[in-house]
């Protein structure tokens, strides 16, 4: 049964991923790239999933990332819905959602559009700079440009796993600063007001800061990932900022080599579903005259915790 806008307020508690090694019978599931990302097949998202779909929708996302699904038609409503399967809304600060809607963001690019920088074109995890970071995001491509703006993805087990056993210890024991200083407080506005189709609302509420481990433990798998990122993280707590700089810059660029990546051409009706506590991602800038329209969704995080 199709989710109409009026049924959306009806929601059914997440329920946890099937068991590891478990042999998909709800959906397909065909990896993507090497790195990361799957393709999951078989499965309406407008419609009503049963738990034991959506239990295996949570284990490719842990097993793979991020997934991308084809050939989808979502109103918002059936978005949040579909969301709301796996979390509670995650508040979406300074952006302001789309009308009707709070829990759905539109991030557009309009054909006029020129700079060569896009909403999300900085390696990134969404909003580290919360208490709570959101555990996922949902991207679902409304317009698409016939080329280009592709969306990429870096898998942060690898940034960790392929660094030295000795700077692997010393990283699990620093914290990041993180803070949204450098892309929501107020010297950011004019470059906002560049994003023809969204409103974005600066203020110094952006300047605030807060400290996550520089080495997360994945809260379902268990696994260690690097947490840090060139939009977000701002400094290492305890460390002169000249210092922290010339760490964070190697990180930066180790954590998101092609080695890592998945890379996505979008097609009207995909969707991709990620997870912010273990990839990075970025949205390319490298088309004009054509429009990209896209929808988004949050789902609730919890607090980054160290080893």
């Amino acid at each position: 049964m199709v989710i109409s806008d009026d049924s959306a307020a009806i929601f059914t508690p997440p329920v946890n991923a099937a068991a590891v090694g478990h042999k998909y019978t709800r959906i397909r599931v065909d990896q993507y790239a090497g790195a990361c990302g799957a393709v999951i097949s078989q499965v309406d998202l407008s419609t009503r999933l049963d738990d034991e779909t959506v239990s295996e929708i949570r284990r490719a996302i842990l097993d793979h990332l991020v997934v991308f699904f084809r050939d989808q038609c979502l109103t918002p409503a059936q978005q949040v819905a579909f969301s709301h399967r796996f979390g509670d809304y995650s508040n979406v600060p300074f952006i302001e959602p789309i009308p009707g809607n709070p829990e759905v963001i539109a991030v557009v690019r309009e054909p006029q559009e020129r700079q060569g920088f896009a909403f999300g074109g900085l390696w990134h995890s969404d909003f580290s700079f919360l208490e709570q970071p959101p555990f996922g995001s949902i991207l679902h491509a409304i317009e698409v440009p016939p080329y280009g703006a592709d969306t990429l993805w870096s898998n942060q087990y690898l940034a960790y796993g392929t660094l030295s056993s000795g700077l692997q210890t010393a990283l699990r024991t620093l914290r990041g600063v993180h803070s949204a200083t450098n892309a929501y407080s107020k010297k950011m506005q004019v470059i906002h007001d560049s994003f023809v189709g969204m409103k974005v609302h600066t203020d110094d509420s952006a300047n605030q800061t807060i400290e996550h481990p520089v080495v997360r433990i994945h809260a379902e798998t268990g696994q260690p990932a690097l947490y840090v990122n060139a939009q977000y993280t701002v400094g290492l707590a305890g460390w002169a900022p000249h210092e922290a700089r010339l760490l964070l810059d190697y990180l930066f660029q180790h954590s998101v080599q092609p080695a890592f990546t998945c890379r996505w051409n979008w097609q009207v009706g995909d969707v991709a579903f990620w997870d912010n506590r273990c990839v990075q991602h970025m949205a390319m800038a490298d088309v004009s005259g054509h429009r990209r329209y896209m929808h988004r969704t949050t789902v609730a995080g919890e607090s980054p915790v160290s080893m």
